[in-house]
């Protein structure tokens, strides 16, 4: 196990440095433009995919950092470029996780290396959660997996909603209800491969930010996938089943998890290290608009009212950045969360975000509400870090129970 540290060796601060100038040199003067037109930013994912950083290999190497560091690292500095883009280079690895939390090997190996592609055929994946009634509420689901035991295939049918990549990707892992009377118990994920009959992408969603990433409903009529595209395989699936029904005779017993969930937390902490880069990007600006700008002949920043804003945002963001890292070393060195750690990590950073970038807009002052400075943007893109992967409210909750043990509605 490695031990826990705030100091990043010397091939973390190449890679740290390396992402950094992909950042600067190719997102930053891409992020207005893609922001505007509202669609997928291909040339800057397929250059990502040429300099390596769109791959399984990038991926897989930083998700496996020992210190746990790699993944949050990763994303603070892409983010830090833009957050419509970035999510557009990365939302692939929801997905994967996805696969990589519960697949078996052989799936791991067959499914997320057709999610990246390679430099010259890049290509997409989409995990697929949410659903127009079932957002926060899991048990809601209403996407139905029916098991056809002659044809060794399983029957998906239903709507999914707020998928990053959702019906233009290549592969979609989608989380279905299996059996509805164990609530969310009864989920499983699935894989639905390439060209797949029956999937097909509903409404293209325009938000008010992270424009340049694509964000739609995935419709599933009669989808069938062989037997082998179950997430864990069934005799997995039915041991957990197996379980779950007794302890719910029982009238409760220890707690089973869902595939969906599990996604969930394995992504969470780097959930915050995104808003980290969101809010560092706006403290900068700031920063150097308040030493550049002068009023009453001499710089903002020499107000007490400004500069003590600029500490309070310093501070919040290191803050969160030590939640962050805390929460990745634990989970890849497989400690527990026992008091819901990765939670902490994402509500406390994604509320952060909000705050700079808000700050950072009333620093600037007028300009700092128009598209010529880009804190505007960013604080449009730091509003979906206190939603997505978990609302603010849910992360609370959470939290609460973890702590108390108790059924918090």
């Amino acid at each position: 196990m490695a031990e826990f540290t705030m100091e990043l060796n010397d091939e973390q601060k190449e890679v740290r440095d390396w992402l950094h100038g992909f950042a600067a040199d190719v997102i930053r003067p891409a992020a207005a433009e893609w922001d505007e037109r509202e669609e997928t930013p291909w040339p800057v994912i397929q250059e990502a995919a040429k300099v390596g950083i769109y791959s399984l290999d990038f991926y897989a190497q930083q998700y496996f950092d020992p210190t746990g560091l790699g993944i949050p690292t990763a994303m603070e500095e892409l983010f830090w470029g833009d957050a419509g883009i970035a999510l557009s280079i990365v939302g692939t690895g929801l997905a994967a996780v996805g696969v990589l939390a519960n697949g078996t090997e052989e799936q791991i190996g067959t499914w997320v290396p057709q999610m990246y592609g390679d430099a010259n055929d890049v290509k997409l994946a989409a995990f697929c959660s949410s659903e127009p009634d079932a957002g926060s509420d899991v048990a809601s689901m209403r996407t139905r997996a029916v098991y056809d035991e002659a044809k060794d295939e399983w029957v998906i049918n239903g709507t999914k909603t707020w998928a990053t990549n959702g019906g233009i990707a290549n592969v979609h892992v989608v989380v279905a209800v299996v059996d509805p009377d164990l609530g969310s118990k009864g989920h499983a994920s699935f894989i639905v491969p390439p060209n797949t009959p029956g999937l097909s992408q509903g409404q293209k969603f325009k938000k008010h930010g992270i424009r340049a990433s694509h964000t739609a409903e995935v419709v599933l009529d009669n989808v069938r996938v062989p037997g082998s595209c179950l997430l864990g395989g069934k005799e997995k699936l039915d041991e957990r089943l197996a379980r779950a029904r007794e302890r719910a005779k029982a009238g409760g017993g220890e707690r089973v998890k869902n595939a969906a969930m599990a996604t969930f937390e394995a992504s969470r902490p780097a959930v915050g290290a995104m808003a980290v880069g969101t809010a560092r990007a706006a403290y900068e600006v700031a920063l150097d608009y308040a030493m550049t700008r002068e009023q009453f002949g001499r710089p903002i920043i020499d107000n007490q009212g400004v500069a003590f804003q600029l500490a309070e945002m310093r501070t919040q963001i290191d803050a969160a950045r030590l939640l962050v890292w805390r929460a990745s070393w634990m989970a890849i060195n497989g400690k527990p969360f026992t008091a819901a750690e990765g939670s902490m990590s994402k509500l406390f950073a994604s509320e952060t975000a909000k705050k700079v970038t808000a700050q950072a807009i009333q620093i600037l002052g007028g300009n700092g509400y128009t598209r010529e400075y880009p804190v505007e943007r960013m604080h449009r893109d730091s509003a979906i870090y206190t939603i997505f992967e978990g609302t603010s409210e849910i992360q609370r909750l959470v939290i609460a129970r973890t702590l108390s043990g108790m059924p918090i509605r």
